[in-house]
């Protein structure tokens, strides 16, 4: 396994992005969004759903899996909430319009709920808190895939869910509160990454078809292959299991949209986006202060291992962006060779990097 990271510069890797998006026939605006939005997931640290994702995006858009233009159509709306369907329009482009229009819901009504039916990969949930948390307001995201069964319930050993990514944004003081997780033990994509880096999961988050529990990723891709377990493994799964269920019936079954309607949908997702407006239960400053409170008694907790204190969710997150931005976005050589093959499937060359 190689340890070798390669960096490139954020501005000339955006470019790129945007050059191969426009040449796989997306417009000007789903270019611009697509590119921003999984490079952002890069900086954060998300490095299964950022840019080696672009090249599934160029692919859908030249076999015309994915719109390269256009609008998600309103199937039902009310004053604070909304059901649309995307018509797999990218779901980078898709996911800022949905929270622009649950923030302005939000602002009118305290609270704004859109759900959204066959996106194309929305990619990392957490590149989009900001959207909401640099207006003051509190988001949360949530998405399933009606074409994906990677996951099994708690206590069985086939696969029957998806992953289902959560994630929360929160203004605070000072920089937000940024949470994004699975629903199960692990995701796909890490999965996938570990793979192709040659390397086992950092612990048993898959179950054999003989109930086996193990870390090997590679049974993930046998046939039969393992299933990924719910959130809590083998003792407290029925919690992950629980939050499975919840995540589904709050994106599938609000937006009428599931595993009946879109088995052969492939990665499409089915998303539930909700943003609240803290000035519509009181004072801003008051909202603030007890999210600093909160976060500040987190700190003050004496930490199991004193060499790593408590961290605030993103805080980490947060850092990795700040630094690539200076150094240069990181990669792999395993993600590398994903972000070459685009090159070539595109016609665009990757720019040179900054570090060799």
């Amino acid at each position: 396994m190689s340890t070798d990271v390669v960096r490139f510069d954020y501005s000339e890797l955006s470019d790129w992005a945007r050059t191969c998006l426009t040449e796989a026939g997306a417009s000007g605006e789903v270019a611009r969004n697509v590119s921003y939005y999984l490079l952002e997931g890069d900086l954060l640290g998300f490095s299964t759903h950022g840019l080696i994702r672009l090249l599934n995006n160029c692919q859908w858009l030249r076999d015309g899996k994915s719109l390269a233009k256009g609008q998600p159509v309103v199937l039902r709306e009310r004053a604070a909430v909304a059901n649309w369907d995307a018509q797999f329009l990218p779901g980078p482009y898709v996911v800022p319009q949905a929270i622009d229009a649950a923030c302005k819901m939000a602002k009118q009504a305290g609270t704004g709920t859109v759900v959204v039916r066959r996106s194309q990969h929305v990619a990392a949930l957490a590149a989009y808190l900001s959207i909401a948390t640099d207006q003051g307001l509190v988001v949360s995201l949530m998405c399933s895939t009606p074409g994906q069964r990677a996951v099994a319930p708690f206590g069985g050993k086939e696969a029957v869910f998806s992953p289902n990514p959560f994630a929360v944004g929160v203004p605070s003081s000072n920089n937000p509160l940024l949470f994004d997780i699975s629903f199960s033990m692990t995701a796909a994509g890490k999965v996938r990454q570990a793979k192709a880096n040659g390397t086992r999961l950092p612990y048993k988050a898959l179950i054999k078809p003989d109930g086996e529990w193990t870390d090997d990723p590679l049974t993930f891709f046998e046939s039969p292959g393992s299933s990924i377990a719910p959130l809590g493994g083998e003792q407290l799964g029925y919690k992950g299991y629980g939050l499975t269920l919840f995540s589904e019936i709050w994106s599938m079954a609000l937006s009428q949209y599931g595993r009946r309607q879109g088995s052969d949908d492939g990665d499409a997702n089915s998303i539930w986006v909700q943003v609240i407006d803290p000035e519509a239960f009181g004072e801003k400053q008051k909202f603030l202060q007890q999210v600093d409170d909160l976060l500040a008694d987190s700190r003050k907790s004496a930490p199991a291992v004193p060499e790593q204190p408590v961290r605030i969710p993103g805080e980490g997150a947060q850092k990795r962006k700040r630094e690539q931005l200076q150094q240069g976005v990181s990669y792999s050589s395993a993600t590398l060779k994903v972000l070459q093959h685009c090159a070539e499937f595109c016609g665009v060359d990757l720019p040179k990097a900054v570090n060799g």
